[in-house]
């Protein structure tokens, strides 16, 4: 055995029981956070402007700071970029994230010396608690892919400003290093498809045993490797044994990953964003991810019905039921405060807390009241792929709003991996999914105002041509499941089989 997954060991076995006993003092751990948070926050001009010392419970603390997107929170991070201290939280920010949001334009979110470990231990953890419940410490004598935007920082009033998973490489312990890919030259690349060429050209030799990224990234990489070689991956990587992925659901990408390797292996799902690393999968075994209790952040939840109303309910993770959707928010000792993330969640265990990604509150189409939410449409598509033997790549839907004759109707686009026998069959067939799990579509159809739905063929590689074509090709860019718009669709046409 290697001498570091020798050491690994007891480490890891520390962590993973730590961990799991941490998880049973959730509520307790929360209290002592927001608790924390008012005092320190009190201090500062946000606290002052919400009167925080004179805030001692929940209710209170709702009833005086209002929920808030970014560009609600915006003109406070405006005055940390003049160069202001004690704003949002004690001093100034150590960093600043900055990312090109999904529901805003580039953010730059504040993270502190009390924050920073949250970003980085809840990385680590996710990892040695794999190590601890399995036994697999041997990935830690090959080498490993953290993938990161470049690590090369700008600033901003001279605070160190850039994408987070770029902050988070100046972050890797040094034990570490040695494994670690590609290398730093090679993140430093802004160009996509350029840094891509790279990251093959550097791995295709090496004893590759961890791989983390998001799926679509990891499809790309994956692909251009068997290009390169001729062989699965599980061929030219023989000692791969973990993946490890988040931002988007890894549901649709799975069986076309799996294929790609050549063979089943185990896989970490996270749930980290700029804001906050909030939750991780803890257990092989378990569904969902283990919610992130004791970390700097104490958790809000609306139901997601409510996230636009004038006077939302707010809950607590003590009030929380499974199955029920939530917009999560977050405050933080980044110094965020009552902030809408913009996610929606759905606890799967209340002992311990453990959640699924269900969505974006943004990411829906309702444009005819049918309130379809992204987890809707990745059900349907997968199981009528399961029946009929489809494989998707990559997909989105948009409403088809008609303005004369016909009725209006969902139109999906989708690119095949292996295309239907019927494309009829197979819309029919997610129509009927949808039906199943969304009363309100339902009722459109049933009651003749809506189309069944209507399945525009994409390209190979129309989806990763359409991001090149918008400059958000590779890195953690995504493509929304859902628009309530045109505006993703009619660029999309363009990329369409002929």
């Amino acid at each position: 055995m290697n001498l570091k997954s020798l050491l690994a060991k007891p480490f890891a076995n520390y962590i993973y029981h730590k961990t799991q006993k941490s998880a049973l003092t959730a509520l307790a751990d929360q209290d002592e956070i927001l608790k924390n948070l008012l005092k320190i926050g009190k201090s500062t001009a946000f606290g002052k402007d919400h009167q925080f010392s004179n805030i001692n419970t929940h209710q209170e603390y709702s009833q005086a700071v209002p929920i808030r997107d970014y560009e609600q929170m915006k003109p406070y991070i405006e005055q940390i970029k003049e160069g202001k201290h004690n704003i949002l939280w004690k001093g100034k920010p150590i960093y600043l994230a900055k990312t090109s949001g999904t529901t805003s334009g580039v953010k730059y979110i504040p993270i502190t010396k009390e924050s920073i470990p949250n970003h980085i231990n809840t990385a680590r953890n996710a990892l040695l608690c794999y190590m601890g419940e399995t036994g697999n410490t041997a990935f830690a004598n090959g080498k490993m892919i953290f993938l990161s935007g470049s690590p090369e920082l700008e600033r901003v009033a001279g605070i160190p400003t850039g994408r987070l998973s770029g902050i988070v490489n100046h972050h890797i312990p040094s034990y570490l290093r040695s494994n670690q890919l590609p290398s730093y030259e090679t993140n430093c690349i802004e160009d996509w498809e350029t840094k891509l060429d790279k990251i093959v050209a550097e791995t295709f030799h090496q004893n590759m045993t961890l791989i983390s990224g998001i799926p679509p990234w990891m499809q790309m990489y994956f692909d251009r490797l068997i290009e390169k070689g001729d062989k699965k991956i599980a061929e030219l990587f023989p000692n791969f044994s973990i993946m490890v992925q988040g931002g988007v659901n890894f549901e649709p990408y799975k069986a076309k990953l799996f294929e790609s390797i050549g063979k089943k292996i185990d896989s970490i799902e996270l749930f980290p964003a700029s804001e906050g690393f909030f939750a991780f999968q803890d257990s092989q075994e378990a569904e969902g991810l283990l919610l992130n209790t004791n970390s700097g952040i104490f958790y809000e939840f609306i139901p997601a019905e409510q996230i636009f109303s004038e006077n939302p309910t707010r809950l607590t993770l003590r009030d929380v039921q499974i199955g029920v959707n939530y917009a999560l928010i977050i405050n933080s000792n980044a110094g965020l405060w009552s902030y809408n993330l913009g996610d929606t969640v759905k606890f799967v265990s209340l002992n311990p807390y453990r959640l699924v990604v269900s969505g974006r509150i943004k990411h829906f189409i309702s444009a005819f009241g049918e309130h379809v939410i992204g987890e809707e449409v990745e059900f349907a598509l997968l199981k009528a792929a399961a029946d009929l033997g489809v494989s998707v790549t990559e997909f989105t839907v948009a409403p088809m709003i008609q303005q004369g004759e016909g009725k209006s109707y969902h139109e999906w686009f989708i690119e095949f991996e292996k295309e239907p026998a019927s494309l009829s069959d197979f819309a029919e067939k997610i129509d009927q999914q949808m039906r199943l799990k969304n009363v309100y579509y339902d009722d459109l159809i049933t009651g003749n105002i809506l189309e069944k739905l209507k399945i525009s063929p994409v390209r190979r590689n129309g989806f990763i041509d359409y991001m090149k074509s918008i400059g958000k090709l590779g890195g953690q860019n995504k493509v929304p499941r859902l628009s309530n718009d045109r505006a993703i669709a009619n660029s999309l046409t363009a990329f369409l089989q002929v």
